[in-house]
């Protein structure tokens, strides 16, 4: 039979595992945005916050006797990358990074509101607290990204229509 506490602290290293791919995909894509300066600083600022939530998971993960897991932090930063390698061979690659992110913001909602059911039926305020938190900032950027793939989108249509660089 599982014990609830190990499955609480299993899914507290996969949201650290995500976190450390969301890390490397927004380095990864502000790295490459060249023409869309709003997308990048908008990136870069969710890095920031991406990075405390890290940092955050690392602390509950060790206050908790346990630490993060190699294989899913090294997992995550693979696939980060493989991500971002697709999306560069892609012409519309700004228009795909814009839906990519978009998309792992809500991968990141539904863990975080796993971690909130799973710290409310056990009675872990600090980790209702952490992931309350955090699954407030993940919403914003949720939002933020389902308001900007329309503008992205026409911007990269008008830079292509006008001979501009579009792709990033």
């Amino acid at each position: 039979m599982s014990d609830p506490r190990s499955d609480l602290m299993d899914w507290l290293r996969d949201a650290h595992g995500m976190e450390q791919q969301a890390e490397a995909m927004l380095k990864a894509t502000a790295a490459r945005l060249e023409n869309y300066p709003e997308f990048k600083a908008r990136i870069e600022e969710h890095l920031t916050e991406t990075q405390g939530q890290a940092e955050r998971l690392t602390q509950c993960i060790e206050a908790r006797g346990g630490d993060t897991s190699i294989v899913k932090d090294m997992t995550g930063r693979m696939a980060a990358g493989m991500q971002g390698l697709g999306a560069s061979m892609a012409s519309d690659e700004v228009v795909k990074l814009a839906i990519a992110a978009y998309h792992f913001e809500h991968l990141e909602i539904a863990s975080y509101r796993c971690l909130i059911a799973a710290a409310e039926a056990l009675g872990d305020a600090e980790v209702l607290r952490l992931a309350t938190a955090t699954l407030a900032e993940e919403q914003a950027m949720a939002d933020w990204c389902a308001n900007w793939i329309p503008v992205v989108t026409r911007k990269f249509i008008s830079r292509t229509a006008n001979d501009q660089s579009a792709k990033r």
